[in-house]
This record gives C-alpha cells, structure tokens and sequence, in this order.
C-alpha cells in the first residue's frame, strides 16, 4: 500500500501524510494471528505473499466558517489507490457531525458540509474514514482519523465588556499623566490573519486626552487642566480590527473623568474692612459675630484657620473656625465694659492648614482683613467688689454679732445708689441678716459648730433707680470652733474580759472622742475616778498618745461568779479651757482559747432557751444533792457491814462514795478503799489512781514513776507518804478530769496533830491551769471549765453533806 504524497497541498497537510504514513507501517507489523496475505505452515511459522501497496488519497481538510452559498460547500475527497474506479469500493464517514453536518459520497468519496459553521462556537471536527470492499463488506483500507479545521473570517467586532469606565486625575497634571487603561477583546482567531490584532483610537476628548493606539492607555494631552474651570469630561475611546485597515469592524466605549481638588487657590476675604456692633452686656464664651474667607478648593483644601494677629483684639476676642460653613467665628474673651472701653480694632487673618508646597510660587496661602467692634452702652446690674465672699464667726457667739461686709457699686456712669439683700431661699431658717444699706451681714442667733460648720448664703444687690437689675454674690460662712464639749470613751462595743485573764494582762486599749476640732481636742488624758474607792479588779494605764490600757488586777475570773463588770473612766481633752467626761465602759466576762480568743459569750443559753430561770436551776442542783446524799448514806450502811477491817466509827468518815450516774443501783457506785492508808506496806500494789479507766492506768503509773522517785514505804513516815501522793495527784494533767476525792485519814502511830483530813477542811480552788485541753478540741475545753472551775465546789459540796 503507498500513500500518494502529492495530495499534501500544504505544510498541514503534510504533516498529515507523514503521520498517515507512520500509521501504515505500524499497521504491517508482524502478528500472531494470520491475515489473509499470511499462509500458516505445519510448523507453525507463517508464509507472507507480498501484494502491490495501498494507501489513502485526499487532498483538502479545510472549510470556512458562515458560508451562505445555496450548495453545500465542498470541503475535500477521500480516495484510496486501491480504487480502481469501476465502483466496487465504498466509502465510509464517521465521528464528529458525520452524516448530519458533514456528507460522504460513497463512490466517489467527495465530503461536503451542509452546515454553516461558526469557527467562534467550534474551531476543528475529528471524523474518521474507511473504504470497503462494496461486495464482501471487507476492509480495503484499515480506519483513518483526520480533522476538519473551521477557517476564521472576520466576523466579530471588538468588545469592551467591562464599560463604560470612571476615573479621576488631579487637576494642573502634567501632560502624559497615565489616566486609565482600556481594553477591548476580539473573538476572532488570533493565530489566524489580522481578524483579532486591535488598534486603539480617541473619538472624543482631544485635545484633553489621548490613547496609546496599541496598549489603550489613556493619558493628559493639555497641561494646567483646572478644576476650578471645568471638573467633567467625557473620553469616546474606539477599538478597530484588521489592524486599523478599511473594512475592519469596530467597537467604542465611553469614560467619564474628573478632575480632582488640589489646593492651588488661596483664601480670600470679599472685602478688606468690616463693622460689628456688641452690646456691653455680651456674655463671656458666647459668639458675637462671624467673618468669611472664600476659597475655590474642596475639602480639607479649603480649610481655613483664623487668627487674631494683633494684641489689643487677641486679649478681649477669640476667633475660631467652623468645620462645615467655613466661617470665622468671633468670641468674647472678657466681660466689655463701654464706660472703660467703646471700640475695639481686630486684624484677622485667614489661612490654609493643608498647603501645597508646589504651588509655592503663587504666594502665600492666607489673606487679611480689618474687623472694628463698637462697644453698645447698656444699663447695668450692680458690680461686687469681689466674685466669692469668705466670713467667719466663732460659735455660740450672741446674737447680732457682726461676720463681714460685702461691697457692690453702679458701673454706670449714673452711679445710682445700691441696696442689699439676702436671697431667702437658701436660708430657710435665718441664721443671718444684712443691712441694706451697708451690707453688713450680723447674726440672728447663735451659732454652733458641731451642728453646721459652713454656711452658704447668697447676697443680692440692685440699683435704686432699676430695682429690676439685679446681682448676685456667694459668700461662706465658717463656724469657729470653741471647746465647749467634753470628751468621752469611745466604745461602740462592750469589752471582752476572758476568765483566764492575769494579773498585769491589757483588756482592752480605750481611745476617746471630742465633737470639737483638733485644735481643742487633739490630746487625751485618762484617769480612774478619784472619788472612788481602789478597783480591786482594774487598774487603768494612760499611755500619754491619746489611748489607755485597762489593765487586770487580780488573777482569773468567772463568769457563772459575775458575768458583767462595769468600770468608770475619767477622760480630758487639750483645749482652753480643758473639759472633762466620764463613761462607763461594761466588761463582760466570757470563757476564751488560747491567745485570747473568744470562743462564746452565751454558754448559758440553752437554759434560757429551755426557759428554766436562776431559781428553778438551784432548786434543781438542790433535789440532785439531796439524793446524791442519801445514796452515799445507804452505801455507808451497806459498807459498814461488810468491812470488818474498819476500827471504829471515825473510820466510816473517810470511806467516800461516788456516782457516776443517777439511777442504775449499787452499780453505779465505787467505794474507795482506804486500806492503803492502815497498811502503808500494801500501798505498793495501790500506787494507781482509782479515779482513772483502768485502761489509763499504766500510762499513769509510767508518768508517775518518771515524776518522782519510788519511796520506801517502810522507811518513810506515812504523813510523807501521803504528802508524796498529793503531789503526784496534783501534778498528774495526762488523765482525763473524772471527779474524783481523795482521802487520806491516816496519821502515823502516836501522832499528836489533829486530822489532816481534806474531808474537814475548806476547799480551795486548784491553782492547777488546764487551758492546755483547748488543743484538743470542743470537748476538751469544757472538761477544762468543768475540772478548773467547777470540781472544788462539788467535791466542797459533797463533803459538807457526808
């Protein structure tokens, strides 16, 4: 098969054939499977039977684009050269609009479009060629793939698809100064002719501005463009295919410029010399007039500061600007005056605040005018002395007593008479009077300073001849201050006294108040009453820096002895002549922890929440001790019999009975033998407490054995013996406080003293503190309470009933 080269009519086309031609040669590479020029032998090899080459003819692969003619255009011929014109090969289309825009001849194989394309909405089609044998339907020719390419017309016009177009430049530009750029687009083929290469041109805007025919910039082409003159122009901006030649399409836009502000105009005043008339009654702060400086700029370029360049109008007139009107607005500084002053002469100057350097040649950016005030006479109110009046007037001073005197005369030439008076709204309860003629403020009642201390009043005075014109002065009063209160003790709270209080030991550190001022009560003294005998339980300390220290006197107190404690305090103060005062300050006794800390001040409120009053108490600590007393006589009784080693009748007194409980029988009492003290050699095997659990014990003896040394019961006296016991006993505090009574009735053999016993003898309290069990807890502490305070007065009360 061979390929006839001489259809290729151009480059495209050859590049065609050579590709067809590759495609022929790969398609005879050996196969596996015989063809019908292959024989397969016994072997299995094959056999090739060479026939003459065949190959594809066609020589057109192009259409152009919106053909109009009445035939359908024709676009090129397939031919294979294995045709030999006498009809027996058929042709075959197919692919991309094969059989509806695109038609084969099947004989002679001539392709022709029966469409008109738009190379815009589809530049090439990929078809595919076959030729078959027309009677047994075989391949001739293996499948062919070519292209139809569309070729361009120029057929679109350029576009400006983002216009019309706003821009802005600064007036007095230079000439070239870059605008704005346009761009316009071509839908035609850019690869193709001369249908999408753009020319730009201007069609309206000379000799403003100017185009550049190729990237469609926009430049200034007049120099010293002024806004102020013209602000708007409108720029008609074409673009034109073909590269600008005759037939070429074509498409405008429109851009709307405006020059922008700069600041090349100075201010200026419409005239040089202008009149204001201000009434003398002109308000301080308050404008008086305004003044205008026109500029042709915008926006911050017009902005104009003024100024007053001369002294005699700057020290009465300010002048400032207003952002939105542009004026200049005049101000009074200070009160006029048109008997001291009539006329004023202001040199006012107006400048720009945003100045350009480049227009520096024209000058400077400011301009003056002259302003002149006339000074309106006008009948005024009375004029004070001065604008604030301060008086004083010591307190209790009598009645009439003169404060001060104000002063008020006529500003006007007239000097008419003045007459004062008091404003009587703010002095409701007269405390003050002025003479009207004189302006002499007096008193109508004393005053006192701890009550009021300043007086605000307000004096007004008008004109005999215009009583209408009035005006008005504030004056203070102050109330001086005289010692004429005694000092007292300052106590806003009653004081805590705690029952483990020592002798020596600060209660409570006092300060004292005056209702006078520093001046007479900055210094305190403190004393006890001196009419009054000692305070057994008080002493009071000045400390000489305005404070004293109630001190205690006696060791502990208590409060179910005496709960409140009142003490009396004598205090002076530093004044001339110095006063004195006396108050009396109540203690209140309150159990306390450790390093004075309260820990309650009602510990007997549940018996009055439970409504039991003092009496019923006693009543009912009376019922409980007569029946402790009759158990402790039947277990006597009961005792007695069954002790033989009991030697009399005196005996039976130191044999002492406790209860635990109330109720519960004999088993709830505990005898304590006194065996011990008849047997001193049998005391060895007693040593232990029997007031303790019996688990405590051994903890106890261990305590015991390290406090003392042993003694030798058969070489001591008993009295010794029994002296070692109490002490061991009193110094014993790693027990819990069970109640207890020891009794020791023994005397030795031939004793001439009488009894040592404790049962005889008055109870004392124990000098033993317990405050340590505060470190134990709640429970503790009221153990504490119990055993320090209360157990001597039980074990008291019992012995006196046995």
């Amino acid at each position: 098969m061979r390929i006839s080269t001489t259809s290729c009519l151009c480059p495209f086309l050859v590049c065609l054939c050579f590709i067809q031609r590759c495609s022929s040669v790969s398609h005879h590479t050996p196969a596996k499977v015989p063809t019908k020029n292959q024989t397969k032998l016994a072997n299995g090899e094959t056999e090739v039977h060479h026939r003459p080459k065949r190959g594809w003819i066609w020589n057109q692969f192009f259409v152009l684009e919106e053909h109009t003619g009445p035939d359908p255009q024709y676009v090129g011929k397939l031919h294979s050269n294995s045709d030999k014109g006498d009809g027996s090969v058929r042709y075959i289309l197919d692919g991309e609009g094969a059989g509806s825009i695109f038609i084969i001849d099947e004989v002679t194989g001539d392709i022709h479009a029966t469409k008109s394309l738009d190379r815009e909405k589809k530049s090439h089609y990929v078809l595919h060629a076959q030729a078959l044998d027309r009677y047994t339907e075989e391949a001739l020719e293996p499948k062919s793939e070519f292209i139809i390419k569309v070729q361009d017309i120029n057929d679109n016009a350029p576009k400006f698809p983002d216009g019309p177009f706003v821009a802005t430049v600064p007036e007095m530009s230079e000439v070239g100064t870059s605008v704005l750029q346009v761009t316009a687009s071509d839908a035609d083929d850019p690869t193709y002719g001369n249908s999408a290469r753009i020319v730009y041109s201007i069609l309206q805007g000379q000799p403003y501005f100017s185009v550049d025919p190729k990237t469609g910039i926009i430049r200034t082409a007049l120099a010293d463009m002024d806004r102020e003159a013209r602000e708007h122009y409108t720029v008609v901006i074409q673009a034109k295919d073909m590269a600008g030649q005759v037939g070429g399409l074509s498409g405008s836009t429109t851009i709307n410029i405006t020059l922008t502000d700069i600041n090349d105009n100075p201010p200026k005043f419409p005239q040089k010399n202008y009149q204001l008339y201000v009434p003398e009654s002109a308000q301080v702060g308050k404008p008086v007039g305004k003044i205008k400086a026109n500029d042709d700029d915008l926006g911050i370029n017009a902005d104009i500061k003024y100024s007053i360049i001369n002294s005699e109008g700057a020290n009465t007139f300010s002048i400032s600007a207003d952002r939105d009107t542009k004026e200049g607005i005049i101000s009074l500084k200070k009160p006029l005056n048109y008997e001291r002053k009539k006329s004023y002469t202001l040199h006012i100057e107006g400048m720009n605040t945003h100045a350009d350097p480049r227009f520096s040649y024209l000058g400077s950016f400011k301009d003056t005018a002259t302003l002149k005030i006339t000074v309106g006479d006008v009948d005024e109110g009375p004029v004070f002395s001065i604008d604030h009046y301060i008086m004083d007037v010591y307190e209790n001073a009598p009645r009439g007593t003169e404060v001060g005197a104000v002063t008020a005369r006529d500003p006007d030439s007239r000097n008419s008479p003045v007459r004062y008076f008091l404003d009587s709204k703010e002095d409701d309860e007269r405390y003050f009077r002025i003479d009207e003629i004189t302006g002499v403020i007096r008193t109508t009642k004393p005053l006192d300073r701890e009550d009021i201390t300043w007086h605000n009043i307000t004096v007004m005075a008008s004109e005999v001849d215009n009583p209408s014109l009035l005006s008005h002065v504030p004056v203070t009063v102050q109330v001086l201050d005289v010692n004429d209160n005694p000092p007292e003790v300052a106590a806003d709270e009653e004081i805590i006294l705690c029952e483990s209080s020592r002798p020596g030991q600060v209660i409570q550190t006092v300060t004292a108040v005056d209702k006078d001022d520093f001046a007479n009560g900055q210094r305190f003294a403190f004393a006890l009453p001196s009419q009054l005998p000692v305070n057994p339980n008080f002493t009071l300390k000045d400390n000489e820096d305005s404070t004293a220290s109630i001190i205690a006197r006696r060791r502990r107190f208590n409060h179910l002895t005496q709960e409140l404690y009142e003490l009396p305090i004598v205090v002076w103060d530093g004044g001339e002549p110095s006063l004195s005062g006396t108050s009396t300050l109540t203690l209140r006794v309150c159990p306390c922890q450790r390093h004075g800390r309260i820990r309650a001040c009602q510990g007997e409120a549940f018996l009055s929440s439970a409504g039991l009053s003092t009496g019923a108490l006693i009543a009912i600590l009376l019922c409980i001790a007569t029946k402790l007393v009759t158990y402790v006589y039947i277990f006597f009784f009961k005792r007695s019999k069954k002790e033989p080693l009991i030697i009399s009748e005196e005996d039976i007194r130191e044999n002492v009975v406790t209860y635990d409980d109330e109720g519960g029988g004999e088993e709830d009492t505990e005898a304590f033998d006194i065996i011990a003290l008849r047997n001193p050699a049998a005391a060895e095997e007693l040593k232990f407490r029997r007031d303790i659990r019996p688990e405590a014990r051994q903890h106890c003896g261990l305590l015991r054995s390290r406090r003392s040394p042993s003694v030798d019961l058969d070489d001591v006296d008993v009295q010794e013996f029994i002296k070692q016991r109490q002490v061991d006993a009193d110094l014993d505090t790693s027990v819990p406080p069970y109640d207890s009574l020891q009794t020791y009735a023994y005397e030795g053999q031939g004793s001439p003293t009488g009894s040592i016993s404790p049962l005889d003898s008055p109870g004392t309290q124990s000098e033993q503190d317990y405050n340590f069990l505060d470190e134990y807890g709640p429970d503790f502490q009221r153990l504490a309470e119990l055993y320090g305070h209360s157990l001597w007065r039980q074990n008291s009360l019992f012995t006196k009933m046995r």
